[in-house]
């Protein structure tokens, strides 16, 4: 084939110093160069970001590759491909004829490929008597193989620089979690510091991040989390290593002003006045006596009415809602998120929310419901705490305060009017009225 003497665009398009640069570079191609013509492809959609190429022009310069008829491309072989613009229009997923046009000159820009075009700006090739092609009219893809490394290197720099701004913005958002989380526990554990001016820094630095940021800014910032990550982290760890064992809430009362471990669901089991540290046998007695069956939902919720009014509507129809209450009622409470999640940990998910709620139910006679919580825990893993005689020493309590009132006219023993009808274990007992009035004297 000869060499294509077609080297300025055809019509009104203009020559450009970037066409005359791009048909140097095709020249320069070694000669014992053969690449896939995928591969290089693959790198240089990688790169098209740095190359100024377009994803509209990434598809026509796919369709442009799968007219070669080869896959493995030689710098001696044939390069130029002479499709039609509606063939072109077809394998671009019926790309229309102005944005065809308009990203073809997008590639041409970029030097990805050089225009051949003939007298007529028509595309085809002559062949000779054998067949052979001698001269062709389209598209060059001779930048492929002459800059083929050249895109190599470029998408292997895109996708270092890619991991860099992914490892960069993954510190960022950890720091951002770290230090929302440490402020958040040095509060809850009462660790004295200047909190707020921690929680105005981290503000102010989170309010400079951009929704789009590159990674040199995300790195700077970064780096000034990280700066007060140090000092929450610092503090945090020096309260830790200076405080006594001993002194700590979920060792000791010390940080228990009144747990009172002798309220009434406690004293009346006969629990809460044993000698903790000799384990008395009879109180583990009392515990092996208890029933091992869970606790209905229904009495828990008749014992602990309170616990309602914490979820919207005021429905607790399974433990998970009775969880979710619990959650809401600990910070009320004054309860840490350790304590919390000690209890959790020691007595299961669902003994923890009903000890809980018993606790919530009986606020107002406990001057510290975390100090208290903390006593429980401890008690259950020695194996002398039971939620059993808590719920039945409410719901006791909350017979024995009831006052059974004369039944109005027409209306159920045991109920005034206007007043809602009671559940569960003190309807049983105004039921139970009712039936001792209407029986013949």
């Amino acid at each position: 084939m000869q060499t294509p003497l077609s080297t300025t665009p055809f019509g009104r398009r203009p020559m450009t110093l970037g066409m005359i640069s791009s048909q140097l570079a095709a020249k320069a191609k070694p000669e014992a160069a053969i690449v896939h013509k995928w591969h290089v492809f693959q790198h240089i959609k990688e790169a098209r970001q740095v190359l100024g190429a377009t994803d509209r022009a990434l598809t026509i310069l796919h369709a442009l590759l799968s007219f070669h008829p080869e896959t493995a491309l030689e710098p001696d072989g044939e390069l130029i491909v002479w499709p039609s613009n509606e063939q072109l229009m077809a394998r671009a997923n019926g790309m229309p004829p102005t944005t065809l046009r308009r990203h073809l000159a997008v590639l041409v820009d970029c030097g990805l490929i050089i225009r051949r075009d003939s007298p007529n700006g028509k595309r085809y090739a002559r062949k000779g008597r054998g067949g052979e092609i001698e001269q062709a009219y389209g598209f060059d893809l001779a930048p492929i193989v002459a800059r083929a490394e050249e895109y190599k290197t470029l998408a292997s720099a895109v996708q270092v620089e890619k991991k860099a701004f992914r490892v960069a913005k993954e510190r960022l958002t950890i720091l951002r979690r770290d230090i929302v989380k440490m402020i958040e526990a040095g509060l809850d554990e009462g660790v004295p510091g200047n909190w707020k001016r921690f929680q105005q820094a981290y503000q102010e630095i989170a309010g400079r991040i951009p929704r789009t940021a590159p990674r040199q800014a995300l790195e700077s910032l970064g780096g000034e989390m990280e700066t007060l990550w140090r000092e929450i982290r610092e503090l945090l760890e020096i309260f830790a290593k200076t405080q006594n064992p001993d002194a700590n809430e979920s060792h000791s009362g010390c940080h228990i002003q009144n747990s009172n471990p002798d309220l009434p669901f406690e004293s009346e089991s006969g629990l809460a006045n044993e000698d903790e540290a000799g384990g008395n046998a009879a109180a583990i007695h009392n515990l092996r006596s208890l029933p091992k069956r869970e606790l209905p939902l229904g009495i828990v919720l008749d014992a602990c009415p309170n616990m309602r009014w914490l979820i919207k509507g005021g429905e607790i129809r399974h433990w998970k809602d009775l969880l979710a209450a619990a959650e809401l009622a600990r910070p009320m409470l004054g309860i840490s998120p350790s304590a919390w999640r000690e209890a959790r940990e020691v007595l299961g998910d669902q003994q923890a929310a009903i000890t809980l709620a018993a606790i919530h139910q009986k606020a107002d006679q406990i001057n510290s419901a975390g100090g208290y919580l903390r006593s429980l825990t401890d008690r259950a893993k020695d194996g002398k705490f039971s939620v059993w005689p808590m719920i039945m020493a409410l719901l006791r309590a909350k017979l024995d305060g009831s006052k059974p009132t004369p039944p109005p006219e027409g209306g159920p023993a045991g109920l005034e009017p206007g007043k809602p009808a009671q559940t569960g274990a003190f309807q049983a007992s105004a039921e139970l009225r009712a039936s001792l009035a209407r029986r013949p004297k």
